[in-house]
This record gives structure tokens, sequence and C-alpha cells, in this order.
């Protein structure tokens, strides 16, 4: 790996593309995966059996018969109920490599528990996407209509494109060691297959919201942050800086909603504003700081993602790709309505119950 990180400083600047709805980001994706020449390499959390995924899979096939790499890398407690053995199984006969990640094992059970949550595509070192999205109709609004899932994916070709196949090349070969980290030109990759880089993404927030000076906008579908968060979140609210998170209305896993509003009076009382998104699912994960520091990817702002998951983050002082964040996260404020300190203090005893279980299991959602 260390030859391939020497080589990336002598490519040009990325470009970068940030999709907000998945029909559109599909289209690039399935149509970038026809453009290949050489090489096709995925991860994903869900792969779907359904009308996303066998697009995928037909796109996926044709570029395997045509004798090119094509090499899918699957989580396996991600797909569980989603994928199907009749569409890996035909891949696999058009000549798709497909792993997955930590099958269920009897012998090693607490292994299932570590997941591969990265998403990302990159075709011929050239073109690369990664971020939220999850191959499923769930994020289509012509299949899902209106109920479609709210994510964001970025798409970038140049260095970025390159280190994305250095990061996927080492996850697929099984090197879970050595450095975690891939910058060039100012932008950072951080993926957290070690110890070392479950440290570095952790404190990559940490360590920006101590120096931040206005503001501090966050999106997450899951909000349970680890004490040493919370506390730099409450540190920055208390100085002054404006600090939002956007949350969902109604969220997917329900005892990760009930953990993170065990924690929600003490972060209104401290300055934090926080807003739930109304519409439909929300499954963004971004930061933006000061209007001129972002982060996209797949990592969510809790235990998970930060000490078991696997993750996938792109960090950037790019002003443009700031400011793109910054005007969709205005436009979900929107559609989401701001939890008042009074009135969240007046919410029944059974709420508090169900957010006490979800608080004590935190860890493990």
């Amino acid at each position: 790996m260390a030859n391939d990180e020497r080589m990336i400083a002598g490519i040009a600047t990325s470009t970068r593309r940030l999709y907000t709805e998945g029909d559109e980001l599909y289209a690039s994706m399935l149509e970038a995966i026809r453009q290949a020449r050489h090489s096709v390499k995925l991860e994903s959390y869900i792969f779907a059996d359904d009308e996303i995924g066998r697009r995928f899979a037909a796109a996926l096939g044709a570029r395997a018969l045509a004798g090119l790499q094509v090499l899918v890398h699957l989580d396996a407690a991600g797909s569980l109920f989603w994928a199907s053995r009749r569409l890996a199984k035909g891949m696999q006969r058009d000549g798709v490599q497909i792993r997955w990640f930590h099958r269920w094992n009897w012998r090693h059970p607490t292994r299932y528990n570590r997941r591969n949550h990265r998403k990302l595509l990159v075709v011929d070192g050239r073109v690369g996407f990664l971020g939220g999205f999850n191959i499923h109709r769930e994020n289509s609004r012509e299949i899902y209509g209106a109920r479609r899932w709210l994510d964001l994916h970025v798409e970038v070709r140049g260095c970025l494109a390159r280190m994305l196949q250095i990061l996927f090349d080492a996850f697929w070969r099984g090197r879970r060691v050595g450095t975690p980290i891939l910058e060039a030109d100012g932008d950072t990759l951080i993926t957290n297959h070690s110890r070392r880089g479950r440290h570095i993404l952790r404190n990559l927030y940490v360590a920006r919201f101590a120096t931040t000076r206005h503001s501090i906008w966050l999106t997450t579908p899951y909000f349970v942050p680890d004490q040493r968060t919370r506390r730099s979140l409450k540190d920055a609210a208390r100085r002054g800086v404006d600090v939002r998170v956007l949350v969902p209305l109604k969220s997917d896993v329900r005892l990760v909603q009930w953990a993170a509003r065990a924690i929600y009076a003490r972060m209104l009382e401290s300055g934090v504003r926080i807003y739930k998104y109304l519409p439909r699912m929300l499954h963004a994960k971004t930061v933006i700081v000061d209007g001129n520091w972002c982060t996209i990817g797949t990592a969510n702002i809790d235990y998970r993602s930060f000490f078991l998951n696997y993750e996938l983050v792109l960090a950037s002082p790019d002003a443009k790709l700031a400011a793109a964040l910054q005007r969709q996260f205005l436009s979900d404020l929107q559609e989401s309505t701001q939890i008042q300190a009074a009135t969240w203090a007046q919410r029944h005893w059974p709420g508090r119950a169900l957010e006490r279980i979800g608080w004590l299991l935190r860890r493990w959602l």
C-alpha cells in the first residue's frame, strides 16, 4: 500500500458531485459500470434482490462476461433479509467474484457483530462513489415514491477515486491493519479497519469540534455519541457555537432511537439544537463545520460506527462540497421541527423507561 500512497501525491486534484436522489445516483453508477474497461469494485452493506439490486446484478454480470475483473464485497448481516442466493449465484455464474463479510459461524459468534458498513463503488480506479446509499428500492423515488429514504452520496474522480481503489483492495485482501487514512490535496479518506483507525475516526470529530468557531451542523439517523463526543458538542454550544443536530422523526431501528432520546435533555440544556426530520426516513450522515469543512460517508455518530462497524468517511475542506451540504441541510430543516427543552422535559414516563432500556444497550445496537 505504501507505494500506491506515494503515487497519489502526483495525481491532479479530484472533482466531485453530490447526489441527493437515489434514482440519479443509481443511473450514474450503472453508467460508470457499463463504461468500465478494466475493473469494477463494489462494497455495500445492503444489496437487495429487488428492482434496483437486479439492475446492478445485470450490469455487473455483463462486465464480468466481457472479461473484466468484477469484485463485489457484501456484508452478511446487513444483507441478511435483503439479498438472495438466486441473485448472488446468478452474478457468480457470469463471473462476478462475490465475498460475504463475516458470515455467521457458531465457533466465532461475536465476529458476526463486526460489520462492513462501507458503501463504495470504484471503476477502473478512475471514478468512485461513496456515501450512505445502499443498493435497494427504498432509495428510489421512481419505485418507492414519496416515502423514499433521504440519503446523500458523492461521486469522486482523480486522486480520490484512486484512493478508494487502494482501500477497497486492502479490505478485499483481508488487510485490517496498516495506514487507516489516505490524504491528497487536503482531502482525507478515513477507514476504521484497525484500532488506530477507530481512534482516528472518533478523534476526527472531537478535535474539530474543539476548535470550531461558528457552527456545527450534523445530520445522522442514529445519534448515540460516546461521552467524549457528547462533551465536545456541549462545550461548543456553551461557548456560543451554533450546534444543530438533524435526526429522523421515526427510525428503522427503534432501540437506537430510544437510546438517542436518553441524551436529548442534557444536550438541549447545553444549547445544542435538535431537529426531527418529518417527511421520511433520514439515512444521511454528514457534518459541516464553520461552513468550510465537511464529512460525508457511512459513519453515524454512535457507538457502532465508532467502535464496531467498518466505516468509510471523506473529510474535506472543499468549499463547494461544504456549500452544497449546507444547502441540503437548510432545505431539510424546512421539513423538520425543533425539539424544545421545556416540552421535552414533560414527556411521559413510558417514553423515559424505553429511553433507559435503549441507553443500557447502546454499545450493542
